[in-house]
């Protein structure tokens, strides 16, 4: 099996190149959906994030209330490192355990899509690594028309290595400022690399 780790910036096109990935019949897994699921009512992680983070980080209706999780964590990278350490280790048994599950299904190709994977000291654990990034202009335009302040948008990349980091570390970059057609031709490039 091929073994993809795909990151990039926030909002710098990761889904996109992910559903892209998946329309070529890459079998693919998300982070992002697994983190949302360890934190559903009646999980244990979201138990202990209240216990961490108090009461109101929980809705009435036992949700995690991720606005106010957010608001603490992204202005105290202390607080964000409690969270990092309930989350990031159910995650990663989560990915390790669905990469088992396709190399017993004989899947050929597969990527886990991590937007912390060189942060997380995840990057051996694949063959190659893909990084999606843009400008700068791009990203900010991207954060802002999903309604995000800019003092969101900054606190969020201020928690994530620099894209720069992230492209030097990477085995293959996708630039991911022209259209959807060019996103796919750039990964068909990476999928038929020998």
């Amino acid at each position: 099996m091929k073994l993809f780790g795909l990151t990039g910036g926030i909002g710098m096109g990761k889904s996109a190149a992910a559903q892209i990935l998946a329309q070529r019949g890459v079998s693919v897994v998300d982070t992002d959906a697994l983190a949302r699921r360890i934190v559903e009512p009646g999980q244990p992680a979201l138990g202990e994030i209240q216990n961490a983070f108090g009461a109101e980080v929980v809705s009435p209706s036992g949700e995690l209330r991720r606005d106010a999780l957010a608001r603490i964590v992204f202005s105290d990278p202390a607080a964000r490192q409690k969270l990092e350490a309930i989350t990031h280790p159910r995650i990663r048994d989560l990915w390790k355990q669905q990469i088992e599950i396709w190399r017993s299904q004989k899947i050929q190709t597969a990527c886990v899509v991590i937007p912390l994977l060189f942060e997380t000291n995840a990057e051996g654990e694949f063959d190659a690594t893909i990084c999606v990034a843009c400008s700068t202009a791009t990203q900010r335009k991207r954060l802002l028309e999903r309604g995000w302040t800019e003092a969101q948008l900054a606190q969020r990349i201020a928690a994530q290595l620099p894209v720069e980091k992230k492209i030097a570390k990477s085995t293959f970059v996708i630039w991911s400022e022209g259209s959807l057609e060019i996103l796919a031709a750039q990964l068909d490039l990476i999928l038929n690399h020998r």
